[in-house]
């Protein structure tokens, strides 16, 4: 029969793990040493691609049996910058007045240790036939390229013949207040690098160049110009925003041979990553004029996505208010997460800690709120097996 432990003591057992991506550190033993105990089969899982670094995951699962809740998280973090501005040591999972410090306190780790409380909190009160299962979906590579994390141990789960049933992302969600916000979708993502090709002359006589610049300067207004859309009931408007211009032209009097542009679009669900490539490629010709010579790197992290509300995001939002005393907004907001991966195999939300502090200097969370948060899971959990 499992039994209650302290999230906190977890928590900051986690914290003094200094896993900046891809590093581990420790961190997933740490965890597989709280969910072992608890009746959890545990699979550390170490994924590496090809030119990129090894990264560490977990997957671990409690029960045989269906429906399979599952909670997705990540152990990594974020490096601490310079550690002489931090009031403390950045891995040192301190209390100090009611509240946990750290590099990921926040982001996520209390996160974590406040489902795992939950689950042995749960786990303590079921009768032995509880015929059910949960599980964890842990990575390493969240904070990185996301290469070796998530998508990989979807894929493993796959060929083992692992399902889940539902999803619930232990990101924090909540601008200032623990009971802000569930998400229930993300924004896709890509980023582009726009190269314009020229030719390098004397300012004195344009004539005799071809001014990658103006091309350039030209097409980018072409786009950033354009409203893509109005937004959706559940999704912000699109936006597109131009990162750098890069010329590495020291010279005034010099006109260079190739300039080039950064940019990243955020698109709501009205848009596919190839549709607006499509659009790109449409409007930079027609911009660029003619004899122009230009080319067009995308990169897209993720498309956008929704799980409408309903159930889930209904199961979770009660939980909240009867916690909290808050009925938390559905919100597609903010950047992307590894929920973006999850969504092809099942429902997924996500509710977590109060993000203000996340990847910054002096990361910390009130140890109340980790508390409620391990609360708030439990009360999931009820009442998703009770249903």
């Amino acid at each position: 029969m499992s039994k209650p432990l302290d999230p906190i003591d977890l928590a900051s057992a986690l914290i003094r793990c200094p896993s900046v991506t891809p590093r581990d550190e420790g961190a997933l033993d740490v965890l597989a040493g709280a969910l072992e105990p608890l009746g959890f089969t545990c699979h550390k899982l170490r994924f590496e691609t090809s030119g990129t670094d090894p990264v560490d995951n977990l997957y671990a699962r409690f029960g045989n049996g269906t429906p399979n809740f599952c909670y997705a998280g990540h152990t990594d973090v974020v490096p601490v910058g310079d550690a002489a501005d931090w009031q403390g040591d950045p891995f040192a999972g301190d209390v100090i007045d009611g509240v946990l410090h750290g590099r990921g306190a926040a982001d996520m780790k209390g996160g974590i240790a406040a489902f795992v409380a939950a689950a042995a909190s749960f786990l303590a009160a079921q009768e032995p036939e509880f015929d059910g299962s949960i599980s964890l979906l842990i990575t390493g590579d969240e904070e990185g390229p996301a290469i070796n994390g998530t998508r990989k141990v979807l894929d493993w789960m796959k060929q083992q013949g692992e399902t889940i049933d539902v999803c619930l992302v232990g990101e924090p969600t909540n601008p200032t207040a623990l009971g802000d916000m569930v998400k229930i979708g993300r924004r896709g993502s890509m980023s582009c690098v726009l190269t314009v090709e020229g030719t390098q002359g004397h300012v004195a006589y344009p004539h005799l160049a071809d001014n990658p610049v103006t091309r350039l300067v030209r097409m980018l207004a072409a786009v950033v110009d354009h409203r893509l859309d109005q937004g959706t009931e559940h999704f912000q408007p699109t936006n597109l925003e131009v990162s750098s211009i890069d010329v590495g032209n020291p010279a005034s009097n010099v006109i260079p041979a190739k300039a080039t542009a950064r940019f990243n679009i955020r698109f709501n669900d009205t848009h596919t990553s190839e549709g607006l490539l499509a659009w790109l490629r449409e409007t930079f010709e027609a911009a660029a004029g003619e004899g122009a010579h230009w080319s067009l790197d995308p990169h897209v992290t993720g498309e956008a996505f929704l799980t409408p509300p309903g159930a889930l995001s209904d199961l979770i939002a009660g939980a909240v208010e009867t916690v909290t005393g808050r009925r938390p907004e559905l919100s597609t907001t903010g950047g992307t997460s590894d929920a973006r991966f999850i969504k092809d195999v099942c429902p997924v939300a996500e509710f977590g800690l109060v993000g203000q502090t996340m990847h910054k200097t002096d990361e910390r969370v009130a140890v109340a709120d980790i508390e409620n948060l391990r609360d708030i899971y439990r009360l999931v959990l009820d009442r998703y097996f009770d249903a």
